[in-house]
């Protein structure tokens, strides 16, 4: 699909020529929670491991902390972390030790996606569909999914990485600015002028640089806040990437942004109607919050922008989306 094609005053009919096209739903069976994590074979993980070289390596997480980004919205809000015991207990006796043994414990509250997380194949649906074309009232309830929870991938997360660092390939000062829809072209042309290490591949994962992180990261500096960085707008990928990104078979993909897709949407009223169609119809995971910037800086210095990537998310039983601090190892 080429940017063009895309009707803004047509989003419902626009999706659902795009599900027609793409759609997962039966490739690797009636009853699989997988979704595109298929692709993401032992074979693959074996053949990743040789991008190991020095051994550097590097968190893609942002902080889970009370000055993290988020705002409230869809009651969003940052972790709250609290101590349960404390040296100051210790230090008045009132821990109950023998011996002079004291101790520390701690509790964090906080929504699974409010900083580096994957969308699991429970978090969005399509007309009342989940991954698979299962009905969203059997998959997810108040109990959770009990279908295709995060823990589903919870051993399989790790495999060859790919950094495009689209922002540093086509932006001003290594960023794309708000509202900069990332078409296969900008995609392709990245990968042309990273050179051959960040070809796209079945069972890659992709992570995408856009620098707003960056940008988002001079505003706390200079006491501006978060702004706009949860939910406003942002660059991000644009809907007519739906069909290379069912093309090019990859395991994953995750931004730097909050949202992953461009912000606003490319429609004239529409809410994220890429992860309509990439979520529950090509089965694909979604990372979003991700900190590329070390990577990114790595990356450049020696031109070489594969790696051994593990990024499991933390296996919380029927969660549709889930923390997660990945590691890029090269």
């Amino acid at each position: 699909m080429k940017p063009e094609e895309i009707d803004r005053t047509d989003p419902e009919g626009t999706i659902a020529a795009a599900v027609a096209r793409v759609s997962n739903w039966g490739r690797w069976g009636a009853d699989d929670v997988l979704g595109t994590m298929n692709f993401l074979t032992d074979q693959k993980r074996r053949d990743a491991a040789v991008l190991i070289r020095t051994g550097q390596s590097i968190s893609l997480s942002q902080p889970f902390d009370m000055d993290g980004p988020q705002n409230g919205w869809r009651r969003r809000t940052n972790p709250v972390h609290t101590m349960l015991d404390t040296g100051t207990d210790a230090v008045a006796g009132v821990q109950g030790f023998p011996h002079g043994l004291g101790g520390a414990d701690d509790v964090i509250a906080m929504p699974l996606q409010c900083s580096t997380q994957w969308d699991g194949l429970g978090h969005i649906f399509d007309h009342g569909k989940t991954w698979n074309g299962r009905p969203a009232d059997q998959v997810v309830t108040c109990l959770g999914d009990n279908t295709t929870g995060i823990e589903t991938v919870a051993d399989i997360v790790c495999g060859r990485g790919v950094l495009l660092d689209v922002g540093r390939a086509l932006g001003t000062d290594g960023e794309l600015p708000d509202g900069f829809a990332i078409t296969e072209e900008h995609l392709e042309r990245t990968i042309e002028a990273q050179g051959p290490t960040s070809t796209v591949g079945t069972g890659d994962i992709v992570v995408v640089r856009t620098g707003q992180l960056s940008r988002a990261r001079r505003g706390l500096t200079a006491g501006d806040g978060w702004g706009a960085y949860a939910g406003g707008s942002a660059p991000g990928l644009s809907f007519s990437t739906v069909d290379w990104l069912h093309r090019v078979e990859i395991a994953a993909i995750a931004t730097d942004t909050w949202g992953f897709e461009v912000r606003p949407n490319e429609f004239d009223h529409a809410f994220q109607p890429l992860h309509q169609v990439a979520i529950p119809h090509l089965g694909l995971f979604i990372g979003e919050l991700w900190d590329a910037d070390t990577l990114a800086a790595a990356c450049a210095e020696d031109g070489r922008y594969d790696f051994f990537l593990t990024a499991s998310p933390i296996r919380v039983t029927g969660a549709v989306g889930a923390p997660v601090n990945p590691i890029a190892v090269r």
